[in-house]
């Protein structure tokens, strides 16, 4: 077994993968410059030799930035002393967590059932449905909900989707911000839906409703007697500028999916959060739906780092703040620098996405984030879309860097791309 300074070397890191997991994941990796990163701290990244890359990716994880020390503090003390339970005792980290998190989803939410990820959150949320006697499932054009085979059938993009079929039955799409689209087929069904939601779409290309859609959706699925399910696993916990993306116009969902920055990204965590009613149907049958790592002591540590770093930072307040800043610098950059390259940048908090009219482009942009010393995603359902999810504990010197490294980056784009124009079909 090779010791832990051999495996700092890139090279050998790389033949690792290539050999025991990814050559995929090993390949991008090299094509990226083959950092290898070692160590993190706020919105930085700290690679093998040395190098500081700034960390606006991430995927929504990092809300609170890398080892947040509320969070740290919480994991520690718990690694110390209990970090995984029987399962047969009760246990009272869960249940301070549990009652953190009450505190501050919607009202009318009161039941969880913790898991790990966010697609088991979205597993979780399924069977809640289907207990319920609701088999017709409908997700939105553009949603991405996880991969997991149930969560997968929801997640409407044929590339995921195609190897693995068939998938759940009864799954319909709809056009993303179309209620009338929604209503036409809960009304074909009523009573035996469940419609999954996000407040914005972040894997779909930061695609942002109309205003007044996620209460529309709610309206209609109250008309007709339809579960609403609300994904926030990437937009909730302040990302949007709001605790939920939710509470923009206060909706109470009958599930909400949290996720990602659960876990103060620290450890991973994710949960399904619900109303007495739906979730009535586990009460009566406490084996019917578990998981051997639900509400493990170390996750539910990280859970209550994660709340309170959030609650007590101001991280909601600052998201908003930050976000507007940020998408409204970006729009000025890529109009100056980008002025023929149909670009377009939106933005809901720290949710911000820069769109092209071609996908090289998008990539073009991705590569040259990342050469400027800047993590940025691209987007899973949109080839067209960078995508930045920076944390909301920024100073301002990080804004300063993110800002300056995002426009040499343009830059270069715009010179790799001196005369591009936009072919359509006559």
């Amino acid at each position: 077994m090779a010791d832990h300074n051999t495996l700092l070397d890139a090279e050998r890191i790389s033949s690792v993968y290539r050999r025991t997991m990814s050559t995929g994941k090993a390949v991008l990796a090299e094509f990226m410059g083959g950092q290898v990163e070692v160590e993190s701290s706020g919105a930085w990244i700290t690679t093998s030799s040395g190098e500081k890359i700034f960390n606006a990716g991430g995927y929504g994880v990092f809300i609170t930035g890398a080892r947040h020390p509320a969070v740290v503090a919480e994991v520690a003390r718990q690694l110390n002393t209990h970090p995984v339970g029987t399962r047969i005792f009760l246990e009272p980290v869960a249940a301070r967590a549990s009652e953190l998190l009450m505190s501050v989803v919607p009202a009318g939410l009161e039941r969880v059932h913790f898991a790990s990820s966010g697609t088991e959150a979205t597993e979780a949320a399924i069977k809640l449905a289907r207990l319920g006697g609701r088999h017709q499932l409908v997700s939105m054009t553009g949603g991405y909900h996880g991969k997991t085979m149930g969560a997968l059938s929801l997640t409407a993009r044929d590339v995921f989707q195609r190897p693995f079929r068939p998938l759940l039955p009864d799954v319909t799409h709809v056009p993303y911000g179309d209620v009338p689209a929604l209503t036409a087929v809960l009304e074909r069904a009523p009573g035996e839906a469940a419609v999954i939601v996000e407040p914005v779409q972040g894997e779909g290309g930061v695609l942002i409703p109309p205003s007044g859609y996620l209460s529309a959706v709610r309206a209609v699925c109250s008309e007709y007697g339809a579960l609403m399910i609300v994904d926030e696993v990437q937009t909730g916990l302040g990302r949007l500028g709001h605790w939920w993306g939710a509470d923009a116009e206060g909706v109470r969902p009958d599930i909400l999916l949290s996720g990602k920055a659960l876990g103060g990204a620290v450890v991973p965590v994710s949960a399904a959060i619900t109303t007495n009613e739906v979730f009535s149907v586990l009460d009566r049958d406490p084996v019917l739906h578990t998981s051997t790592f639900s509400a493990a002591p170390i996750t539910m540590a990280a859970v209550c780092g994660a709340i309170t770093a959030i609650r007590d930072d101001d991280l909601v307040a600052r998201a908003a703040e930050l976000g507007g800043l940020l998408t409204e610098r970006f729009r000025l950059i890529t109009a100056e620098r980008l002025p023929h390259h149909h670009t377009a940048v939106r933005g809901a908090g720290l949710l911000i996405g820069i769109e092209f009219a071609d996908p090289s482009l998008a990539a073009d942009l991705f590569i040259a984030l990342v050469s400027n010393q800047v993590v940025a995603n691209l987007s899973l359902n949109s080839d067209y879309v960078v995508r930045l999810t920076p944390p909301a504990v920024m100073t301002e010197s990080d804004v300063d860097f993110l800002v300056e490294r995002f426009e040499l980056a343009v830059r270069l784009v715009a010179d790799r791309n001196p005369e591009y124009e936009v072919h359509t079909d006559a």
